[in-house]
């Protein structure tokens, strides 16, 4: 009998936390979640923790008992933990399109990724991307895609993210709310298994605008989408005040809060859930997701990385 195709993990940055979690990671899943590591061997931690050379994602699941299954691959350079090292930057990013080409042919289930530092990939490999996200589009062929942050607690989407709050008004546009949310009721019925999401749309501005006397982002840009997608039978709340859609009878009225920047989006779920929150690429032809934090140098190679968020980013990529 062929066991079922494992979840791979891309190794992220190796002088993160990324390589600690991983091995942490396998502890607490072996007998629950058959995933393999894309990296080096050698960039592992120098612990007891077991770890198993495999040549195909397929020899995963019988591996999972005896080790971290590992696709070794050669970085060249040792790490040294918090420290990036030029020379690793492109097998990172050679590792993150291994893993989207395993995903796409059947090879993974659903890919995983471990943080990356962007400035180390620019700055030793000429990575042209703002972050995963963009480059997982490229690579999967999509002109666009959708970051959710997902915890047991709350979904968040925001419409516009990495770039600066000063441009957020100018890159607001009727066309980016509307697709951004289709992607968003797509993805819930599709990865999520619900069948009829109820979207909470956040305004832009203190209050949603009060009726235009704080803004008219909210009557110009936002309403008439939502009024648009409510008559193709989407279930919509909004545009709603901000300050009023995160404490825990309002979370129980929707799935998904869809957010237009992105600490609209992330600070409410980062304070209620921070450990938890998982990182989920939606509008791709293949499931990724990715824990929610960053590399974390200044704690790399100490043992005090907590390993949560990549544990609930495997579990829901095994799962959806």
């Amino acid at each position: 009998m062929i066991p079922p195709a494992p979840v791979v993990l891309s190794c992220g940055e190796p002088a993160g936390v990324g390589p600690e979690l991983a091995l942490r990671a396998w502890e607490v899943l072996r007998d629950e979640v058959p995933f393999c590591l894309i990296g080096d061997m050698r960039h592992l931690p120098d612990n007891d923790t077991p770890r198993v050379e495999i040549a195909d994602p397929s020899e995963a699941t019988r591996a999972m008992p005896h080790g971290l299954p590992v696709l070794h691959r050669d970085f060249g350079p040792p790490v040294t933990p918090g420290v990036p090292h030029p020379a690793h930057a492109q097998p990172v990013i050679d590792a993150i399109a291994e893993g989207v080409a395993m995903a796409m042919d059947g090879r993974a289930r659903a890919l995983c990724t471990a943080p990356i530092h962007k400035q180390a990939l620019q700055d030793g490999a000429g990575f042209a991307y703002p972050g995963h996200t963009e480059y997982l589009a490229a690579l999967a062929g999509v002109e666009r895609v959708v970051m959710m942050l997902a915890s047991p607690l709350l979904r968040v989407v925001p419409v516009t993210i990495h770039i600066p709050l000063s441009e957020v008004k100018t890159a607001l546009t009727p066309a980016l709310v509307e697709e951004t949310i289709r992607i968003t009721h797509a993805g819930l019925i599709q990865r999520f298994g619900i069948q009829a999401p109820r979207i909470a749309v956040a305004g832009l501005n203190p209050h949603a605008g009060e009726g235009g006397k704080m803004g008219r982002e909210e009557i110009e840009i936002i309403s008439p989408v939502l009024d648009r997608l409510r008559g193709d039978g989407m279930e919509i709340a909004g545009p709603l005040s901000a300050d009023t859609m995160f404490h825990a009878p309002a979370r129980a009225r929707y799935d998904v809060a869809v957010c237009m920047y992105h600490d609209q989006a992330l600070i409410p779920i980062k304070t209620l859930d921070f450990d938890r929150g998982v990182n989920v690429t939606l509008g791709l032809p293949f499931l990724r997701t990715s824990p929610d934090h960053g590399t974390a140098f200044d704690i790399a190679g100490k043992g005090l990385a907590n390993p949560a968020s990549l544990i609930a980013a495997l579990r829901m990529a095994a799962d959806a």
